[in-house]
């Protein structure tokens, strides 16, 4: 079931990332959050400096290799998309990004992950897992788009 978007009111945007490259690439798409009530999400309390005065998250950094803190960070995701109820959740990956597109879809949101522009050959792990779940999956690579039919519209760098 999708929610409506009630367009009198700002959007509220949930920009999720890893740290590192996912999050500078996050960082460089504020420009298109412009017009929105946009809240970051990311695993360095640090960077709460980078977008203030948004609201702002933290979840503990994990991947496939760190299976407890995995869960321990899809519970931290699942609260806040539960306490921002985002209608829209972007994010520049990795498996944090995935597991915010997974919960947001359950609330009703619509979804982009964009792939990290370090994959120019094939899409990373956490981008093939969102392409069955993401309204949009977009790569940063014309010729990963071709393989894969993920969406090319262009790079964040």
């Amino acid at each position: 079931m999708k929610r409506k978007i009630n367009t009198a009111k700002k959007h509220r945007v949930l920009a999720v990332a890893s740290g590192g490259g996912h999050w500078v690439q996050l960082l460089r798409l504020r420009p298109a959050f412009a017009n929105s009530n946009v809240h970051f999400a990311t695993v360095d309390p640090k960077a709460k400096a980078q977008v203030a005065p948004a609201p702002f998250y933290t979840f503990k950094d994990a991947n496939r290799d760190t299976k407890l803190k995995l869960m321990l960070s899809a519970l931290q995701i699942a609260v806040i998309v539960l306490r921002v109820r985002p209608h829209v959740v972007i994010s520049t990956g990795a498996a944090p990004g995935y597991l915010a597109i997974r919960m947001a879809k359950l609330i009703g949101a619509r979804t982009m992950f964009i792939d990290s522009i370090a994959n120019a050959n094939e899409l990373s792990l956490s981008a093939h897992l969102a392409k069955r779940h993401a309204d949009k999956l977009v790569t940063q690579w014309p010729s990963v788009a071709e393989k894969t039919g993920a969406n090319f519209i262009g790079s964040v760098l």
